[in-house]
């Protein structure tokens, strides 16, 4: 399968994990939008036509539960593969993070080998 073309959007308040995360996977030929503030990340989310979203999970102002919750109560965006990003790893955490429509959790740091991996998977599918 092709990856060009194909828009990733990062939405994590911090800015050296979205730079890095950027990086790696710009290099593996997907443009990348990327975003330190959870409200520009909806809004890019919505406006955007997103293959992919990454999200952080702990952000001020609107957490990445909700706004999961927020973008997939929106008809034309309830297929937009959601990876949670996150330094929660509790068994609680997880199964909120599907419940919110998550279609992968994976926790930081995370290897970016099995993160670009799960890209390509979701993008398959």
């Amino acid at each position: 399968m092709q990856y060009i073309n194909k828009k990733i959007l990062i939405v994590d308040d911090d800015p050296v994990q979205t730079k890095l995360l950027e990086h790696c996977i710009g290099k593996e030929g997907y443009e990348v939008l990327f975003t330190n503030e959870a409200a520009d990340g909806l809004q890019m989310a919505m406006d955007e036509n997103i293959d992919v979203l990454i999200l952080d999970v702990m952000m001020p102002i609107i957490n990445g539960y909700n706004f999961c919750k927020l973008l997939k109560s929106e008809e034309n965006h309830l297929d937009i593969p959601v990876i949670f990003l996150t330094s929660r790893d509790e068994k609680d955490d997880i199964a909120i993070g599907h419940e919110m429509g998550a279609s992968a959790y994976m926790t930081k740091p995370v290897d970016i080998k099995i993160l670009i991996k799960k890209i390509q998977e979701l993008l398959e599918n």
